[in-house]
């Protein structure tokens, strides 16, 4: 079965292909558009689909829309409820609904040659349940939690998985909602909603949970696999933060306790549905499964052995989860996710020519690892563009910028190049068998989802990525699945004694992360960054600006 699968409806807009049950291919519409998750998801723009990634899958494979034998749209309008009957104020939400009901014309359109009549509606919170436990290797028999802002009429699943079949054990209505509170709370503070929740999990580490009592009253578990999140009184936690105004410790106090009582509701959740399953394998998918502090306190007090995150966990897995879901019902067995790295890429030679368009200067050093290894180790900031770029939020050496850890000032410095608010943190890439001795958590950990405590002995050899918690956010690399990432690092130790390197996403504030060769030289140009390491070939700064400088 040749599967497409589409996320349009409300955030981050992509596509998947799946192919006899293997995934071809993967990638959301901003790295194509350059708009910041694709659109902002409001009604008014639920109509957009992600034409241009759903054009590139089929190209990756060879496939023209007719040779499809199914779209799978992860979104299923006839299980939605008017927004007013599920308590939400979402005067416009029946535009939404009329927009997905018309989505197999629409897609029609957008790919000339496709039969509407082969569009699927999948629900949603089933395509992210699929995307966790599909993808996950070793989870034939697993236990799966999905939770988010909304779907159709509610906000979490927990289920099961059993072979090719996936089986809902509970999910919880809207209008409560653990993703919902959170993005409230984000525009609270000032950040973009359905954005920067992760800015709200990285200032809690700032502050202390003193409003936790409160909280409690209005977000708690119910102990039958459910919960209630709803009607938070912000105003009266704290005032409001201008989207310009400086953070205050009320502020901090206010994320640390918001932080701190949806880890509580989740250890609940988890824990009651591993009474039903008794499973040793979680999977956790949709976008609070982006929250790796939680992630990480799941792992560690959760009664699962191992807990595997889908690495495009929000709304951009659900593509993947789609088609997959529709394979598996098809008969085909969904295989495993190899990595993240299921997005475009170039040759040698197209990486080359498109260095000569751009009349930059650029050299092709015999090891391109050893080379960024050196510039690091005279502590330059490197940004590193190799083979296929990355499905989801995580740049996981492919498109990244690097520096050394060994310098304190490299973590303002990076916030400085990407334009970003200085209590955001930097994260350290380490060899998978290196990484017990210097972090503590969930290992191995490829796709930075979680957080580990940074041994004492190391924080002061390595301060740009320990966070002020003493923590660090770190992705572990298989020299089998990424040679050519972790052959830098063995290079860079050889020069340092230091196996981490700092690894944060190739991109400045507000833009998404750099996709093709384009985005890279335009990255490059405009941030003080020193070194380019595209393919092969090295473009370094000083080669470009020092002839203006001397005449």
């Amino acid at each position: 079965m040749r599967i497409l699968g589409i996320n349009a409806l409300f955030h981050d807009p992509s596509a998947a292909l799946v192919v006899d049950g293997r995934t071809v291919a993967a990638a959301e519409e901003e790295r194509f558009s350059r708009r910041k998750h694709g659109k902002r998801p409001v009604p008014f723009s639920a109509w957009e689909l992600p034409e241009q990634a759903a054009a590139w899958c089929l190209r990756r494979a060879g496939l023209r829309p007719q040779d499809l034998d199914a779209v799978a749209y992860s979104y299923d309008p006839a299980l939605a409820r008017p927004a007013d009957a599920m308590g939400l104020h979402d005067p416009w939400d029946h535009l939404r609904q009329t927009y997905a009901r018309e989505a197999p014309g629409f897609l029609a359109t957008a790919l000339p040659g496709l039969d509407p009549g082969l569009v699927r509606f999948v629900p949603h919170h089933m395509a992210h349940a699929a995307s966790g436990a599909f993808a996950a290797d070793g989870a034939d028999r697993s236990s799966v939690l999905v939770l988010d802002g909304r779907g159709e009429r509610a906000s979490h699943l927990a289920a099961r998985r059993r072979g090719d079949t996936l089986e809902p054990l509970y999910a919880q209505d809207l209008p409560h909602s653990l993703g919902l509170v959170y993005e409230e709370l984000t525009e609270h503070l000032g950040f973009l909603r359905s954005s920067d929740e992760f800015k709200v999990m990285a200032l809690a580490s700032h502050g202390s949970p003193r409003m936790l009592a409160e909280l409690r009253r209005h977000v708690y578990p119910t102990g039958d696999g459910g919960f209630r999140a709803t009607g938070v009184p912000w105003s009266e936690l704290c005032p409001p933060r201008g989207p310009d105004e400086p953070w205050s410790g009320a502020h901090a106090d206010l994320a640390a306790s918001a932080q701190a009582v949806l880890e509580e509701t989740l250890l609940d959740l988890v824990r009651w549905l591993h009474g039903r399953t008794h499973d040793d394998v979680l999977t956790l998918a949709g976008g609070v499964a982006l929250n790796c502090v939680a992630n990480s306190r799941i792992a560690r007090e959760g009664p699962f052995s191992r807990v595997w995150v889908q690495p495009a966990a929000g709304d951009a897995g659900t593509a993947l989860g789609s088609a997959l879901l529709l394979a598996a019902g098809a008969g085909d067995t969904p295989e495993p996710m190899a990595g993240a790295d299921l997005g475009r890429d170039w040759s040698d030679a197209e990486l080359g020519a498109w260095l000569k368009t751009a009349g930059v200067p650029f050299e092709r050093p015999p090891d391109i690892a050893a080379t960024v290894a050196e510039a690091l180790a005279d502590n330059a900031i490197v940004a590193w563009f190799q083979g296929r770029a990355e499905f989801g939020p995580r740049a996981l050496g492919h498109r990244s910028l690097l520096a050394h850890p060994g310098h304190a000032g490299n973590l303002e410095r990076l916030n400085d190049v990407k334009g970003r608010e200085q209590f955001r943190p930097v994260a350290p890439m380490v060899i998978a068998e290196r990484a017990a001795e210097i972090f503590d958590g969930p290992l191995p950990s490829p796709y930075m989802l979680f957080v580990h405590d940074v041994a004492a002995d190391w924080r002061e050899r390595i301060p740009a990525v320990v966070h002020v918690d003493g923590t660090a956010r770190i992705q572990t690399v298989d020299p089998e699945r990424e040679p050519l990432v972790a052959r830098m690092l063995t290079e860079f130790e050889r020069r340092t004694g230091l196996p981490v390197v700092v690894n944060t996403s190739l991109n400045t504030a507000g833009r998404p992360m750099v996709d093709d060769p384009r985005d890279a030289l335009e990255c490059f140009g405009s941030s003080p960054v020193d070194l380019l390491a595209i393919g092969p070939y090295a473009v370094r700064r000083d080669a470009i600006f020092r002839p203006a400088e001397e005449g």
